[in-house]
């Protein structure tokens, strides 16, 4: 098996004013908050979005692993609908002391370039800072954070950026090359 180089960038903000939002994309696009851990849904939403660019961390998890990691008090998934269609999501994953890390955020491919991810990206960046709102116990969100790399799609880091994320880490590891997992076996060529 071959290795490649990943460029990982890690970006945040560190108040709710650095939040750039989008305009709302035309049509029939919601933003709405799967408030019942899933593990079905959230797998299907991670192998759907990330099947083509490589995500696989998650693809051996069992259902009682999905299930524990949804049932932590203030992981939240919000998923866009378009026309009713799950299109995409984001995750919030609350840490320490205030800090959200937003862990997963995507499009399936079908609804990229459709400029739902800006909205999607600020809604959940909006989510992420008042995350405490909807917790009682959780610390108050003093900072959101996310990372993004080189396999990610091509508009990734500039949408970040666009919404006022800034950069505060680089780092470069080698990876194994595998293949384009696909939301199943075998549905994007390797």
């Amino acid at each position: 098996m071959t290795n490649i180089a990943v460029t990982t960038w890690s970006l945040e903000q560190t108040a709710p004013t650095d939040l750039l939002p989008a305009a709302a994309p035309e049509g029939d696009v919601r933003i709405v908050r799967a408030e019942v851990p899933s593990p079905e849904f959230s797998r299907f939403l991670y192998a759907s979005v990330g099947g083509d660019i490589r995500w696989t961390d998650r693809l051996g998890w069992s259902y009682a692993r999905w299930q524990e990691h949804l049932e932590r008090p203030g992981v939240e998934t919000w998923v866009a609908h378009d026309h009713g269609t799950p299109a995409g999501y984001v995750e919030l994953t609350p840490g320490d002391d205030g800090v959200v890390e937003i862990e997963y955020f995507g499009l399936i491919p079908a609804f990229r370039g459709r400029r739902i991810g800006g909205h999607l990206l600020s809604q959940g960046a909006a989510r992420a800072w008042d995350l405490a709102d909807r917790w009682p116990g959780l610390a108050t969100t003093k900072r959101v954070w996310l990372h993004t790399c080189s396999k990610d799609g091509e508009y990734a880091m500039d949408n970040y950026q666009r919404r006022g994320f800034r950069l505060f880490d680089t780092k470069v590891e080698e990876e194994a090359d595998v293949a384009t997992p696909g939301p199943w076996p075998g549905a994007f060529p390797a």
